[in-house]
């Protein structure tokens, strides 16, 4: 029998997370699978709820409780998984947060805005990576892959979705504008080159997945994202499995998207 490869994926309860180890279970191949949630209430709240719906499925969940915005969380959810294997096969950031509608509602300041954002999608996935390093180099098989956003798309293309033009004058008004989470993303993509080089030598299969526009819970609003287009998140599951089982293998060290690559 098969030994199955082992994942871990951050922000694995809700969202493209969940939808990615969906699609796991509903893969042909076993995967023994480290579901990273913020709260274990939550977390095994998913875990059951794949379970039930795949019952026979040949892979296995596992609760990881991880805020990957505190380094405490971070070293505590290794220690946990050093204790339960001497290795990992795939490593998953997936977790992420928006926290603009939040500013533009009056919750937070704009300063907290983009400090939080850089927390979560760019430090946090940062020192996961980091610490979670030793277990990945035992892999016979490492692959490392980031979940990034839409950004680098804007700047290729200089179509600004989702914000719409501006007229003249101060200050400007927006229902819904990104920003501190778009900057976030592309200083992500940058993260995912350095890695890239860094582990060349070694062996990892270094990846940026683009999943697309989702309709996720990222920012609280959902239902605004359904309105502008956003499609199911189950899209962005079964995309980052084909990463995961290596059809993308031939883009290594490069941001792939379900219809191609984008240059960084």
């Amino acid at each position: 029998m098969t030994v199955p490869k082992i994942v871990l994926i951050t922000g694995g309860n809700t969202g493209i997370g969940y939808e990615t180890v969906k699609a796991l279970l509903e893969s042909d191949q076993a995967y023994r699978i480290f579901v990273g949630s913020r709260s274990s209430e939550k977390g095994n709240l998913a875990i059951e709820g794949l379970t039930k719906e795949h019952p026979k499925t040949t892979s296995s969940l596992e609760l990881l409780e991880v805020d990957v915005s505190t380094d405490e969380s971070i070293q505590q959810a290794f220690e946990h998984v050093k204790a339960k294997t001497d290795h990992i096969d795939i490593l998953i950031n997936n977790a992420g947060a928006a926290f603009d509608p939040l500013y533009l509602d009056g919750g937070i300041s704009l300063r907290d805005c983009f400090n939080n954002a850089y927390n979560v999608n760019v430090t946090g996935a940062h020192i996961m990576t980091y610490t979670f390093m030793p277990l990945l180099l035992k892999s016979t098989s490492p692959r490392l892959i980031f979940v990034t956003g839409l950004s680098h798309m804007t700047i290729a293309s200089q179509k600004y979705f989702p914000t719409p033009p501006q007229p003249a004058g101060w200050p400007k008004e927006f229902d819904f504008d990104p920003i501190g989470y778009r900057c976030s993303k592309t200083a992500l993509n940058m993260l995912i080159l350095d890695w890239s080089h860094k582990l060349k030598a070694d062996g990892v299969k270094v990846f940026g997945a683009g999943p697309g526009f989702l309709a996720t819970g990222l920012g609280g609003k959902p239902g605004l994202a359904e309105k502008m287009g956003a499609k199911h998140p189950s899209i962005g599951g079964q995309f980052l499995r084909t990463v995961v089982e290596g059809e993308r293998d031939e883009d290594v060290g490069r941001l792939v998207e379900k219809g191609g690559i984008t240059p960084f």
